[in-house]
């Protein structure tokens, strides 16, 4: 199912949601100008590889990474494979990320989101430490968003789009618990080999650690499991 739509208004402007998606955006965009060597060397630089993270290996001095490999567990989360991977994580993001930055406010929803996103990277990293494949891409942190909207709006509707079946309003704490089932059941199956590039514990971790963080980041007087505030669709 492709969510298109939460029922789940917001009281703040989410400046920084948007911030978010505006940069992804910006470099890829620039990612995209690149001639195919460049952009490949881009991506060495700044994407996340676990090898170097752990001192495993060492790249040849043309793919050196020209920051600290610990930065790049943050420059990683800004870059993107192709323009379906920006567009799908952009837009989980817009859906379900507003929601969770107006629970927190827009300095701690930084740092909330920068800190799944790094724990995503290692929950990934570990799984091959060794390797030399660079990590791209907002999911992990993004994936730290759903973890803590689960818990903060189970009850809250999603709109969204299933093949053969067309638009329907399912419940949030569907939506998004069938999405980490999904991920679970991929990532156990990439172990074999059959990962197809996707970095599943990246978007596990991520999620975990949404769910984890979401206490400690969270308005005091914000509840979990809310019954959902009035929807925008009953009118």
């Amino acid at each position: 199912m492709i969510p298109l739509y939460d029922d789940n208004p917001t009281e703040r402007t989410p400046f920084i949601t948007v911030a978010f998606i505006v940069a992804c955006t910006l470099v890829f965009v620039y990612q995209a100008s690149l001639s195919p060597q460049p952009g490949e060397t881009f991506i060495f630089k700044y994407g996340a590889i676990p090898g170097l993270l752990f001192g495993e290996v060492d790249l040849p001095a043309t793919m050196s990474v020209s920051i600290p490999a610990y930065a790049t567990l943050v420059t990683s989360m800004f870059l993107h494979g192709g323009w379906m991977h920006l567009i799908g994580n952009m837009l989980y993001l817009w859906i379900f990320g507003n929601n969770v930055e107006d629970v927190m406010g827009h300095a701690r929803f930084i740092a909330f989101y920068v800190a799944c996103g790094v724990l995503a990277a290692f929950s990934h990293a570990i799984t091959d430490p060794s390797s030399t494949v660079p990590m791209v891409g907002a999911s992990g942190a993004i994936s730290g968003v759903l973890g803590a909207y689960i818990l903060l709006f189970p009850h809250a509707h999603v709109l969204v789009f299933i093949p053969g079946i067309g638009l329907t309003s399912v419940a949030a704490s569907i939506v998004l618990g069938m999405w980490f089932i999904l991920q679970v059941l991929s990532g156990g199956m990439s172990i074999g080999g059959a990962g197809g590039g996707v970095a599943f514990f990246a978007h596990i971790g991520g999620f975990i650690a949404g769910m984890a963080l979401i206490g400690l980041f969270k308005r005091p007087e914000v509840r979990f499991f809310s019954p959902g505030r009035a929807s925008r669709w009953d009118t």
